[in-house]
């Protein structure tokens, strides 16, 4: 049921963007192409570039989201930061290319034609990342899905570009020509943040970090909070798509019987499991505490001078 609810929310959220974005390409376009405002083009790239990683996720949440199989025994969640890898080249060369423009727009500038046009077209883009963000945000609360909160992330962004537009617009209507090539300049390095911060949140992903100190810290409480654990070390987390993966050694008393610490690991699984509300893997081995004391006394030795 978690795995259809997760899926539901993640594609719903694809498809309200992507319709959003179309209609501000549309409109975005008509603009440029009446006025030629160099940051109407840069708020046009930006939106080709949403438009391009929204129906990459869509594409690839399809596959990252595959249970399990014979091949891919931890699952497929890693698709995910592959295809925001591709992202961020793409939105990193599009930087590029709308710099260079925007840079010889400085040397030459144009006195923009239907500056108005552009200002409702602004004041339209806006409206629509609105409905994306309110969207967006009210699938994280559902899904906490990585994906769906870095474009969150990003449309937020898109509202503070998209006023910039707006300004740079309103300035060069009343003679201020350096201004839309100046913001155009803005929005590529706008651009080019974003995509830097992508892939690092990608990398982040494919090398296996950890999750976030205060996840662990709820991991320990929770597995303490146990009435029959002594002692928990060896923790270590890693998340791959939707999934938490959860590795943890339990220390128990010697004198519990084999049926009983299984019955304590399934326990503390179950713990764990409810305190999160994302899909999660945990493995768990049990040490007997003897044995763990025996090791720390052994280690404190070969440390002693």
């Amino acid at each position: 049921m978690h795995n259809r609810s997760y899926e539901f929310w993640v594609k719903t959220s694809s498809l309200v963007t992507m319709v959003m974005v179309s209609l501000m390409i549309a409109a975005k376009t008509w603009a440029w192409l009446a006025s030629g405002s160099a940051s109407m083009l840069g708020s046009l790239t930006d939106s080709l570039m949403d438009i391009t990683a929204t129906a990459m996720s869509f594409l690839v949440l399809g596959y990252a989201l595959r249970p399990a199989d014979d091949d891919h025994r931890f699952g497929h969640g890693k698709a995910e930061a592959l295809a925001g890898l591709g992202q961020a080249a793409f939105i990193a060369g599009s930087g590029c290319l709308l710099a260079f423009h925007s840079i010889e727009r400085l040397f030459n500038p144009l006195e923009l034609t239907h500056s108005l046009l552009g200002v409702w077209v602004s004041i339209f883009a806006i409206a629509c990342t609105l409905v994306i963000v309110f969207v967006q945000n009210k699938v994280v609360k559902h899904t906490e899905s990585i994906a769906i909160k870095a474009d969150s992330v990003h449309y937020k962004g898109d509202l503070i570009l998209n006023a910039a537009v707006l300004l740079a617009i309103l300035l060069s209507y009343y003679g201020v020509l350096y201004a839309d090539p100046i913001f155009a300049v803005g929005v590529a390095g706008y651009l080019l943040y974003n995509s830097w911060d992508i892939a690092r949140d990608s990398a982040d992903h494919l090398m296996d970090k950890e999750l976030p100190d205060e996840e662990k810290q709820r991991i320990l409480d929770v597995s303490k909070s146990h009435t029959d654990v002594r002692g928990v070390h060896g923790v270590r987390t890693r998340q791959g798509g939707k999934v938490k993966f959860i590795q943890l050694h339990l220390e128990l008393d010697d004198h519990l019987s084999l049926i009983r610490a299984h019955n304590v690991a399934d326990e503390v699984e179950a713990m764990i499991t409810k305190e999160f509300e994302s899909e999660v893997d945990i493995l768990i081995h049990l040490d007997p505490l003897s044995s763990v004391e025996l090791s720390d006394t052994e280690g404190a030795a070969v440390t002693e001078p």
